[in-house]
């Protein structure tokens, strides 16, 4: 049996949107298409591929196992016409790219503008999410180049070192800790209120491994989702975070935060590039891959 990939194509969709209608609308076609076709294909694999709820659309224990080879059939798919593009120029494409916050946020716009600019007919996808998430998209092949702030491991992933970010401490301009003769030390800021990203953020990671390593265990800590909202907190005279210092250049530039100077803290972190053993990249990722390697930040408040 062959499978029919026009109709995998289908049941992938149904499944990725737990819909059979929001499927239609994604693919341009009609629902009766759709569940046609899915019907049509179970009926091929022999399997029954989706279970039908009220609630939702999900796929069965045949349907995950189906789900995992479509994601490398269609990678596969689309990196042979990504290298047939690349014999024309890179004249047409696409290329997604998954990074964590602080990357997406800070360290790849220039990159992108380069990009688009030497290879406008690529269509672009930045997709923003942690480390964990990053990778799970990697590994579902979903992403043609993936960089992330934290560590990640993986059987099937090789992580390659891309640039060095020293975490710094933070604080609003008008905070009583900026009007201290510096270096502080860990007892100045021992009752302070932490500000940290989420479980699965590779900031959060670093900064709680350093603060470990330093024998330094906050009495209260607040968990924010993103380092944005971090920033506009503290600013506001909220705690204390450690951050990147890419991530307030802005803000160090108006004076609305400060680097705290804590004397012998440091947490160092490597940013990496993962990509997934023994697949061959495409000819639009190549062309990203080699701007990374020359990529050198020109940010004044970034140690990479």
């Amino acid at each position: 049996m062959s499978l029919n990939l026009h109709l995998l194509r289908l049941f992938a969709a149904v499944a990725r949107h737990g819909s059979f209608s929001r499927a239609a609308e994604a693919l341009h076609v009609s629902q009766p298409a759709v569940s046609r076709g899915v019907r049509e294909f179970e009926d091929q694999v022999g399997n029954r591929l989706l279970e039908r709820k009220a609630s939702g659309v999900t796929p069965t224990e045949a349907g995950k196992i189906l789900l995992r080879h479509a994601s490398a059939l269609f990678a596969a798919e689309r990196a042979a016409e990504e290298d047939l593009a690349a014999l024309r120029g890179l004249t047409s494409g696409s290329l997604s790219i998954g990074a964590s916050t602080t990357i997406s946020s800070w360290f790849l716009p220039s990159l992108l503008g380069e990009y688009h600019q030497a290879h406008p007919a690529i269509k672009l996808q930045l997709r923003i999410a942690n480390t964990s998430d990053v990778l799970d998209l990697l590994l579902a092949r979903e992403l043609d180049v993936a960089l992330v702030e934290g560590p990640a491991e993986h059987p099937g992933v090789v992580v390659r070192p891309w640039q060095e970010d020293r975490l710094v401490w933070i604080a609003a301009s008008n905070h009583p800790l900026a009007k201290l003769p510096s270096p502080l030390t860990l007892d100045h800021i021992a009752d302070e209120l932490i500000l940290v990203r989420e479980p699965g953020s590779g900031t959060r990671e670093v900064a709680a491994a350093a603060m470990t390593a330093h024998g330094f265990h906050p009495k209260e800590m607040l968990e924010v989702g993103s380092t944005e909202a971090i920033k506009h907190m503290v600013a506001a005279g909220i705690g204390i975070a450690l951050i990147s210092p890419a991530a307030f250049k802005a803000e160090a530039l108006l004076h609305s935060l400060i680097a705290l100077n804590i004397k012998d803290f440091t947490a160092i972190r490597m940013l990496n590039r993962l990509s997934l053993l023994e697949r061959h990249p495409t000819a639009a990722a190549a062309a990203f891959e080699r701007l990374l390697d020359r990529y050198n930040p020109s940010n004044p408040f970034c140690t990479a």
